[in-house]
């Protein structure tokens, strides 16, 4: 096990984590979860993981998307012809068929004898569409990439689709079922060398591919649960390359000159607060924003 070698950050690497208070509630517990949406997961999770196996796609996504597109099973079009995706007919549809008001006020639609069908059908959709393909080189834990993918592929006109699939799946935690379903995911022998950097006078690490939480704690000698609470995350969040692990509590508002941000594509609440090592909470509390706001492309936030 590497220890960071400047003594100077160790020692202050120490002190943060003997005298550094953070409140017990993390920024995702404080988003109210809704019991039909957890009833939702509960009923189709193990689908989504089996679709995962079978398909590669992310049963994060897979459950956001159902989530999302059925109104948490609870629309119209769900419960009249147990279609959870929105999928309209096409012209290779030779199923069952029913009409519902959407961009027409007659636009046909899917409809299938049972929800598996309909899950199912969502996967082969994915599979089968050329403009979909290059979604499939993306790693299976890659949830942000896929929705900011689906988005740009043109699966949804809503410019926030994107942004309301990570939040979906942010807020549920559904990538734990992503490391359930990923068969590809093998055990490697690593050694670890980050270097710790300081900007905006906070301490962090840039995550390399493979990381987790438990890996940066043993290399640096914190305990995993104060990076996770450092950086406003569950037990078992995933990282991915380029993500900043901060090693002190961040900040109610960001260091000037950084005043404002524009939102792209792909990017959540939680994303923008770490790019600018903001607290979620206060960047939701200087826009004026509750925790059901989801950010849209284009939209410009307010970081100090």
């Amino acid at each position: 096990m590497k220890k960071a070698n400047s003594s100077g950050i160790s020692c202050k690497l120490i002190i943060l984590s003997v005298f550094i208070f953070l409140s017990t509630a993390l920024a995702y517990s404080q988003a109210k979860r809704n019991k039909v949406y957890n009833d939702y997961i509960d009923t189709y999770k193990e689908i989504a993981i089996d679709h995962m196996k079978k398909y590669q796609i992310p049963a994060s996504i897979t459950l956001a998307q159902g989530l999302l597109e059925s109104g948490a099973g609870k629309s119209t079009l769900t419960q009249n012809s147990n279609n959870h995706f929105g999928i309209k007919c096409h012209n290779d549809w030779t199923g069952e068929k029913v009409y519902h008001a959407d961009d027409k006020p007659d636009d046909c639609f899917r409809k299938y004898k049972k929800a598996e069908d309909s899950f199912d059908d969502h996967s082969r959709f994915l599979v089968d569409k050329p403009r979909y393909k290059n979604l499939f080189s993306l790693k299976i834990t890659d949830y942000r990439g896929w929705a900011k993918g689906l988005q740009q592929s043109g699966y949804a006109t809503d410019k926030a689709y994107a942004n309301k699939l990570i939040k979906l799946i942010e807020d549920y935690e559904l990538y734990q079922h992503d490391k359930k379903g990923n068969i590809k995911n093998t055990v490697e022998t690593k050694e670890y060398s980050h270097t710790p950097y300081k900007t905006h006078n906070l301490i962090y690490i840039v995550a390399e591919d493979g990381d987790t939480f438990e890996d940066i704690a043993e290399e640096f000698g914190f305990k995993v649960k104060d990076l996770y609470k450092f950086n406003e995350v569950p037990e078992g969040y995933p990282l991915k390359a380029g993500d900043l692990v901060y090693f002190e509590k961040k900040k109610s508002k960001a260091d000037i000159p950084y005043y404002e941000h524009e939102v792209q594509v792909g990017e959540s609440m939680y994303s923008i607060s770490q790019l600018y090592g903001v607290k979620v909470k206060n960047l939701y509390k200087i826009n004026k924003k509750d925790f059901e706001y989801v950010p849209v492309e284009g939209d410009v936030l307010k970081l100090r």
